[in-house]
């Protein structure tokens, strides 16, 4: 839902930025030292490009370019300014974008990274808990060894004790069987 949002305000931002460029344009006319610097400005634009356009179709470049008008001078510099005004506006928005982006993720990442850290935690508590278990079921193993270790003792005695009766009982019969 956001990312819409930033998106439509950007290329509104970009929209919006065309008529400032247009006002640009026609203040950079106006004032007599904006004036001065954009129509050197254009004239260093127009040697430029008149270079580059003489190197790419291969012809020589070490000829005598000659200067625009003033008006053409002061128009394409407005028309220059202008474009750069948008192409700054629209560079500026994807930097934006850019940046909020990579926050975007950078939060996403800490959230994995904590994640990440709780379940190791929740692991090493859990290896712990077993741990423990461990021992209670040694220690638990250990007194009921212990204890049929002592019962199995007093079973002894107490299993020799029935026995010694019917050997008393035994040994009264024939005495009873004499009399």
């Amino acid at each position: 839902m956001v990312l819409p949002l930033v998106k439509l305000g950007s290329l509104a931002f970009r929209t919006l930025s065309k008529p400032i460029a247009a006002r640009l344009k026609h203040n950079a006319g106006i004032h007599p030292k904006f004036r001065g610097f954009i129509i050197g400005l254009a004239q260093a634009n127009h040697r430029f490009t008149t270079n580059m356009q003489r190197r790419l179709y291969g012809r020589a470049t070490d000829i005598h370019i000659r200067p625009l008008n003033e008006e053409k001078a002061i128009q394409a510099a407005a028309d220059l300014l202008g474009e750069l005004f948008v192409f700054s506006v629209a560079g500026a928005a994807i930097i934006y974008e850019v940046q909020r982006s990579a926050r975007a993720e950078a939060r996403k990442e800490e959230i994995r990274r904590q994640e990440i850290e709780a379940r190791k935690k929740r692991i090493e508590e859990l290896a712990n808990e077993v741990q423990m278990m461990k021992q209670r079921i040694n220690e638990i193993e250990r007194r009921q060894y212990e204890r049929r270790g002592l019962s199995s003792l007093r079973g002894f005695t107490t299993a020799a004790q029935p026995q010694a009766a019917a050997s008393a009982a035994a040994a009264a019969q024939p005495t009873a069987a004499a009399a």
